[in-house]
């Protein structure tokens, strides 16, 4: 495979990103060293390597110097320290995403090499407080989906994808709001910056994207009119 992803371990956050990147039809590969684990993901007919991602081999197999992106999904915080360099040792350009238990590994895992460090913890309860003190506006952002052509209502597209980008244009001359229906709400510069809300007068410079919001048939619009493959 070429630009995949690679899932080491198949618990209860390898198996959630495996699901989300089925759903958004993107090619992975799983790295598992449990037996038992490996049997499920037969059954469910996913792709795997059976061994154990500390090892550099077992990376080489998945297709760590062509794949696009790895998640470190264990939950020993040593073992995805030790994925991380790793993995960033063998190949620099690939993107990191890292599970940490503990928030004292935070720090070590970005020195490794991961661009994500995730808390899943800190994350849950971060998540429950929110629905005490603003629960009408956790709920309205927790049904904004990204999962699924029919229910898709948020989009992350390259500038290269909406237009001819040797003569610049602004948010405003693209007009995507007419066109589609879809609101520009976000803007990711050539730097990988992000703008919340960006000005109308905005220029769309080659390397950056926009994340547009809108009604699922207004997102399948977009996605028609410029001939977007949804990710």
């Amino acid at each position: 495979m070429l630009g995949h992803v690679i899932i080491c371990g198949y618990g209860r956050n390898g198996k959630q990103a495996a699901k989300k990147l089925t759903a958004h039809h993107r090619d992975f590969v799983v790295i598992e060293k449990d037996e038992q684990v490996i049997q499920k993901l037969k059954d469910n007919s996913i792709l795997f390597i059976f061994g154990n991602a500390n090892e550099d081999e077992v990376l080489l197999r998945a297709g760590i110097n062509k794949a696009s992106c790895l998640i470190s999904a264990l939950p020993n915080d040593s073992e995805n320290v030790f994925i991380v360099l790793s993995a960033r040792q063998m190949n620099p350009d690939v993107r990191i995403i890292s599970r940490a238990s503990q928030e004292t590994s935070y720090s070590k895992l970005k020195l490794a090499g991961a661009n994500n460090v995730i808390l899943p913890d800190r994350i849950g309860g971060d998540h429950m407080a929110s629905l005490v003190v603003v629960p009408d506006l956790l709920e309205f952002i927790d049904n904004l989906s990204i999962v699924g052509n029919q229910t898709i209502n948020i989009e992350e597209v390259s500038v290269e994808q909406l237009y001819d980008t040797t003569e610049q244009k602004t948010i405003l001359e693209l007009d995507l709001r007419k066109k589609t229906g879809c609101n520009v709400i976000g803007y990711k510069d050539e730097n990988g910056e992000y703008h919340i809300n960006p000005e109308a007068h905005q220029k769309l410079v080659p390397g950056s994207k926009v994340i547009v919001l809108g009604r699922p048939e207004q997102i399948q619009t977009l996605n028609s009119m410029y001939n977007i493959e949804v990710s």
